[in-house]
């Protein structure tokens, strides 16, 4: 075999071979999982659960570091810039697919900056109104407000979040006129809501679901092709007559770009074990949770696929973020 040859040979060979060797060995010191969010949500939630079989899947503590700020910005800031090496992991979640369209002039590129590792679960979101409004389908809220434009408010945790976003697909669909009324968070925009404040959200099953089950909300619709197993009751988009209404929270995870794809092929393995478990799939069914531990191409390919979609929504309704 010629010089040239063996070298080039040589060349293709020894990297995939020192990166088998680092997987291996991989990690030798703690890990970090940042959540570019507060405690509490469904996105730390999750990152506390995946972290804790991950400390016992790896034999070295995975931390879970809450970067806030920027409304994301600061915490997958954070992970773009670090080394890629393992040791600095993103929990993403829907919020980092919107902002790709929202946010003008991130210092990163959702796509190039990030490595994929897998999807860990999913959540339908679901239409909630007031008790009071005198619409018990989703056909006959849009009768209502088609018959009084611009009458009916409806709430969100803010300009360009989630629940902003859902409603704009839904005026969309359903061509109607409702006014947005935005709040800072979800949690003051749910109060006013059930004082009768404004008339209707679209949220996620996890947020919303005790104040369904109290009585306090009335649900008109699970965002999903299928009926949601904590709400066997609310019809599914299509059933509602809006198939094309499918909108789900998810939440999942990366590394900085550049990552060794075999550390990217063990973490993933790892943690779609951890999910498969029955103690976390029901930890996490008895939040609302689905499921769903993908491979990171398919990861790559949701991550595409919903930033295409949501920044057509908001370059369609004009939506600034605050």
């Amino acid at each position: 075999m010629k010089m040239g040859t063996v070298s080039r040979l040589l060349a293709v060979v020894l990297p995939v071979l020192f990166s088998n060797a680092a997987a291996q060995s991989y990690p030798t010191k703690p890990v970090t999982l940042v959540v570019p969010f507060a405690t509490g949500g469904s996105t730390d939630i999750v990152a506390r659960m995946v972290a804790h079989d991950l400390t016992n899947a790896l034999g070295k503590p995975v931390l879970v570091d809450n970067r806030t700020g920027g409304g994301g910005i600061v915490g997958w800031s954070t992970v773009a810039r670090a080394a890629p090496d393992g040791y600095t992991l993103l929990t993403m979640d829907l919020s980092f697919a919107i902002a790709a369209g929202l946010i003008p002039n991130l210092p990163f590129d959702q796509r190039k900056s990030f490595a994929p590792i897998t999807i860990a679960i999913s959540v339908p979101h679901v239409m909630v109104v007031h008790p009071s409004v005198k619409a018990r389908s989703v056909q006959e809220l849009i009768a209502l407000a088609k018959a009084t434009p611009g009458k009916l408010f409806y709430g969100s945790g803010g300009n360009g979040t989630n629940t902003h976003l859902g409603s704009e697909l839904f005026k969309s669909l359903a061509g109607v006129d409702m006014v947005h009324v935005p709040y800072k968070g979800a949690g003051a925009v749910l109060q006013d809501l059930m004082a009768g404040q404004v008339q209707m959200l679209v949220s996620s099953v996890t947020t919303t679901l005790p104040h369904i089950k109290s009585g306090k909300l009335r649900a008109l619709m699970v965002t999903d092709d299928k009926r949601a197993a904590v709400l066997p009751d609310v019809p599914s988009a299509p059933e509602a007559g809006l198939p094309k209404m499918v909108m789900l929270f998810w939440v999942g995870f990366a590394a900085p770009a550049g990552t060794s794809q075999a550390i990217i092929e063990r973490l993933n393995k790892e943690i779609v074990a951890a999910l498969a478990t029955p103690e976390t799939k029901k930890r996490l069914a008895d939040l609302g949770l689905d499921v769903v531990g993908n491979t990171p191409a398919q990861t790559a390919k949701l991550l595409d696929d919903e930033i295409q979609r949501w920044s057509a929504v908001i370059k369609a309704a004009n939506i600034k973020a605050d």
